[in-house]
C-alpha cells in the first residue's frame, strides 16, 4: 500500500485497487469477521461476528444472538439464535468487540 497525506497532513492509503482508504475505513477492516456485543436503545444486547457497517452506522452481525435486558420479574434465560441480523445505526448505544482470548474459549 501506497501512503499519501491530506491537506491537514492525516494519511491516507491506497487500497489494492488504487482506492483511498482513510484511517477510520482500515480500523473498520481490523474488525471484520470479530465477535461484536451491541447494545441497543430497547435494552437488547446482540452478539455476533461483525460482517459490514455503512455511512449510516447500520451494523451487519452474522451468526447473531439476542440477549434480552434483564428485569426483576425472571432472570434472563436463553439467547434467541437470530443468524443473520442488521442493526440500524440510530438504534445503537453502544459496541464492545470480545477479546480473542475470550472467544477462543467460548466455543471450547
Amino acid at each position: 500500500m501506497a501512503a499519501v497525506q491530506e491537506g491537514d497532513g492525516a494519511p491516507i492509503n491506497t487500497g489494492k485497487d488504487g482506492e483511498f482508504c482513510s484511517q477510520e475505513t482500515l480500523k473498520l477492516e481490523d474488525l471484520l469477521n470479530k465477535n461484536m456485543r451491541i447494545r441497543m436503545t430497547d435494552g437488547r444486547t446482540l452478539v455476533g461476528l461483525f460482517l459490514c457497517s455503512d455511512r449510516d452506522c447500520n451494523v451487519i452481525l452474522g451468526s447473531a444472538q439476542e440477549f434480552l435486558k434483564p428485569t426483576d420479574s425472571f432472570s434472563q434465560g436463553e439467547p434467541r439464535i437470530l443468524g443473520l441480523a442488521m442493526i440500524p445505526g440510530h438504534h445503537v448505544v453502544s459496541i464492545e468487540v470480545e477479546s480473542d482470548s475470550l472467544l477462543s474459549s467460548q466455543y471450547l
